[in-house]
């Protein structure tokens, strides 16, 4: 929700376009019709552009107060039927009606994702082209899902439908703001859930105009409801036994965190965490293909995914060439490195000062032990060569590639969150299914080969979640999406991301006429003749 109260530091160009000289967005909630005078005025957090630490509005991070106000509304309006009990025909209805509104709103929001996150607007048009799919798939499943009748012996009929689970909370990340979100809310909204987001901190704007969206297209109020907030917020939602499902996107070590708050609730959880992709590459690969790939599933994102492919698995016959033209597109990335709103610039910043800090820190601590730098390293400043735009005010790291490390160190272990690469010779395919399951995540995996029979193979062998197989990083709405390990519990995407937000309600009805069901249904009958248990 937005409010015209405060001025940015430095106004935005697309704050400018949109006239919001002073723009402050709060938290978006249920209409309570007589507030609280004596809540403590919230906490305001800044949000800036990382690319060049230019400050885009305020927004006020959720109280203690907001939560329960989010969750009783939500509690409200579930128990009261508008949305849960809603005809599936008019779910699919409003769901329809919010993709086509979100289309129309794709080139301003895609904008935003830029500002906020400092990623490429190409990149940032082309996943937000995709998102109306998502709500258009739930809204189609809604249309075509069914119940079914189980066979149950004797004169009984069971049939079995599904209902929602109550008030859910979702936890989304900076790297994909909307993107996240909306695959966690189509299928929540479907199932007829109350819906509360707690978005990154760091870049909540798109998610709170999607709230908007979505009202506008008939959700009622306090069926979608969006806090921007820190961690306290999540775990206070977390904590919440009105909260019947959390899906949260985080780092393993929040995911924990969170887990071990919802299971004291014996509320359902799905958690999509970290990650620590491998790329294997054999000798019949297509190698100018597979480098093209490879540096898509490292890069993008300024490789700020879960699934980024960070571990080179590259076969020794062909390590040579491969990796002379992976550098190559590594180093055309960095030369084309610029204004994220300039439509030739390849890769953006990371998400923030801290972030970088934190990738250069990894990096010189665990080079102390083994390890050379290929290409990258170091944070880029200066000017850009692609259109003269300033590194120094952003959190620019370019294309990082490093080789001889060993499978213990921290770089070969760890999820880095940056684009950092590190590679590694294999020689027997059993060496290579050994490489790519030394980690303790299991997110996504990409195999490179001509080979059906072992890419079959190795597909079955590796311990992930998603297995490509001569491409990376590919996701569809139907398609589940989710990993094993460490990297997390459950699944987004397809059907399966609709029934865990339901649960199967069985009802059984006795159809022998009432002479009959005295005769065989009274288990304390005077005789002794045997009847049916159960």
């Amino acid at each position: 929700m937005l409010l015209n109260t405060a001025k940015p530091t430095r106004p935005t160009a697309w704050a400018l376009a949109r006239g919001l000289h002073r723009s402050v967005y709060t938290p978006f909630l249920p209409t309570i019709p007589f507030p609280d005078p004596q809540l403590k005025p919230r906490e305001q957090f800044t949000v800036s552009n990382p690319a060049n630490g230019d400050h885009l509005c305020g927004v006020e991070m959720a109280s203690e107060a907001d939560v329960k106000q989010a969750v009783a509304g939500a509690q409200s309006i579930f128990q009261s039927g508008t949305w849960s009990k809603a005809p599936a025909v008019e779910r699919s209805k409003v769901l329809s009606r919010i993709a086509r509104a979100l289309e129309q709103r794709i080139p301003e929001l895609a904008q935003i994702e830029t500002l906020q996150t400092g990623r490429p607007i190409r990149e940032m048009k082309a996943q937000l082209t995709r998102l109306p799919e998502w709500i258009d798939y739930y809204a189609a499943l809604l249309r075509t899902t069914q119940g079914f009748v189980a066979p149950t012996q004797g004169k009984l009929i069971n049939y079995v439908s599904r209902v929602p689970l109550g008030v859910v909370a979702q936890i989304t990340p900076f790297n994909h703001p909307l993107l996240i979100a909306v695959k966690k809310i189509a299928p929540a909204l479907a199932a007829g859930n109350s819906v509360i987001v707690k978005p990154s901190e760091l870049a909540p704007i798109s998610v709170l105009e999607f709230a908007r969206i979505a009202e506008g297209a008939g959700v009622p109020s306090g069926v979608l409801s969006i806090l921007p907030g820190y961690g306290q917020t999540a775990q206070l939602l977390a904590q919440n036994p009105l909260v019947r499902k959390v899906d949260v996107t985080a780092g393993t070590q929040t995911g924990r965190l969170l887990g071990s708050t919802v299971g004291q609730n014996l509320a359902a959880y799905t958690a999509e965490l970290g990650g620590k992709a491998p790329i294997v590459v054999f000798e019949d690969a297509d190698l100018g293909t597979t480098a093209n790939g490879a540096a898509f599933a490292a890069f993008v994102a300024s490789g700020q995914t879960c699934v980024s492919g960070t571990r080179l698995i590259v076969h020794d016959s062909v390590y040579d060439e491969f990796m002379a033209l992976f550098l190559d597109k590594a180093a055309s990335i960095s030369r084309r490195m610029g204004d994220p709103s300039n439509p030739k610039s390849m890769m953006g910043p990371v998400i923030s000062e801290r972030h970088l800090t934190r990738i250069q820190s990894m990096l010189d601590t665990c080079l102390a032990d083994d390890g050379k730098v290929l290409i990258g390293g170091t944070r880029l400043t200066g000017k850009s060569q692609l259109d003269g735009f300033n590194f120094d005010g952003g959190s620019f790291f370019p294309p990082t590639v490093i080789a001889d490390i060993e499978t213990s160190n921290g770089l070969w272990q760890e999820e880095i969150f940056g684009p950092v690469v590190v590679a590694k010779r294999f020689s027997t395919e059993d060496e290579a299914i050994s490489l790519a399951n030394d980690s303790k995540y299991g997110l996504g995996a990409s195999i490179w080969t001509q080979n059906v029979s072992r890419a079959h193979r190795m597909a079955a062998a590796i311990e992930a979640g998603i297995c490509w197989v001569n491409t990376a990083h590919r996701n569809d709405p139907s398609s589940p999406w989710g990993g094993m390990k460490e990297s997390g519990i459950g699944r987004e995407n397809g059907i399966e991301a609709f029934e865990s937000y339901s649960q199967s309600k069985s009802v059984v009805i006795n159809i022998a006429p009432p002479v009959e069901s005295r005769q065989t249904d009274d288990w304390f009958a005077e005789d002794t003749e045997e009847r049916r248990y159960g």
